[in-house]
């Protein structure tokens, strides 16, 4: 098994530090993937310092990947040495419950293997992520980059894109549609992007008054400050879907209101403690609160070959791997616009 250079955690309260792991040649459908680009998660963050809970150290994190094939597997079929692909939040699913057989592998009844963090389906051993140079995976778990797209740039689609499509694509939005954006950070933005692109009416909501050129700027049509309770009540009723990215506390009760007879707020980010829910909030005008997680193989891909067409990528900050501990920090005090990622070229020096 040859050696790659990685950085990985190696306990909750230490930084990342240069690491290697052991990539396998790749097996019958399997390919191996020099990585190029990694993003860089919030969810990184919250796992390399087990604030979910059940961190398996040591952990290289990283499921925003995109890279090149190097070697093909006996009987791959899907992918030949070359071809710019991607892998995304997950690497392997059961393949036979409900769920995997309709294409939403990453609610698979049984649990999806991560990308990083998780154990592999055959063994058990840690899978590793992309905050490294090479990874290994079953060509059924890879995705096929669209020419022309900024590679950089396209590696957040992996997680930020395709959690924020998803929810796009199933709820129906199109031209006319009113679409809400709470939030406007790694996965907020992208939200702007794809919902302009439909050809939505997007308004960015953000307590943060100082957002408003930016959200403009990515092609949000109007923008309201919450700051402002008023706004809940000059615009009540407004939007047929709400994606709601904010995990910092908030009244979903209040974002609830703005939403039209028959809408949908969907719930992206996941605030620290549960927050309340009053029923006459989805009662009276028959409105909905959903939840939803990235998306499967086939609708990930759909999600790239869309930004294909219109040219969406992420707006990011590109860092080397000796800038992840800062670039994790300022992740926190939410510090970038809008997305780091990693050129992992810089691995093979700081290894």
């Amino acid at each position: 098994m040859p050696t790659t250079p990685a950085y990985a955690a190696t306990s909750a309260d230490t930084p990342l530090a240069p690491f290697s792991v052991e990539r396998r040649a790749p097996r019958a459908n399997e390919v191996l993937i020099d990585i190029l680009f990694c993003g860089v998660c919030h969810s990184d963050v919250h796992q390399a310092r087990d604030e979910w809970g059940g961190a398996i150290f040591p952990m290289v994190p990283g499921h925003e990947i995109v890279g090149r094939v190097a070697q093909v597997g006996e009987g791959a079929s899907k992918f030949k040495v070359g071809d710019t692909v991607g892998v995304g939040c997950f690497v392997d699913s059961c393949r036979e419950c409900p769920q995997c057989r309709a294409g939403v592998e990453q609610h698979c009844a049984f649990g999806m293997t991560a990308t990083y963090n998780s154990r592999e389906r055959d063994g058990g051993a840690p899978t590793y992520g992309g905050y490294s140079t090479r990874i290994t995976v079953h060509e059924d778990y890879v995705l096929r980059i669209p020419e022309g797209l900024a590679l950089d740039g396209a590696a957040p689609l992996l997680c930020a894109g395709i959690t924020t499509y998803s929810p796009l694509r199933q709820y129906g939005v199109g031209k006319g549609s009113e679409v809400a954006v709470v939030g406007l950070g790694g996965l907020g933005h992208m939200g702007v992007k794809l919902a302009v692109a439909m050809g939505a009416r997007v308004t960015v909501l953000s307590t943060s008054e100082s957002k408003r050129q930016d959200a403009l700027a990515l092609g949000a049509h109007d923008f309201l400050a919450t700051r402002d309770g008023s706004v809940f009540k000059s615009h009540a009723g407004r939007f047929d879907l709400i994606l709601d990215t904010a995990s910092a506390p908030h009244d979903y009760n209040a974002y609830l209101t703005l939403l039209k007879f028959n809408g949908t707020m969907v719930l992206l980010g996941i605030p620290d403690q549960p927050l309340p829910v009053a029923a006459g909030a989805l009662i009276m005008q028959r409105r909905k609160l959903a939840g939803s997680l990235i998306g499967g193989i086939a609708e990930t891909q759909e999600m790239l070959d869309f930004c294909g067409v219109h040219g969406i990528t992420s707006d990011i900050e590109l860092i080397d791997i000796e800038q992840i501990n800062e670039a994790y920090d300022r992740m926190v005090r939410n510090d970038v616009r809008y997305r780091f990622v990693i050129d992992t070229a810089s691995l093979s020096k700081a290894a």
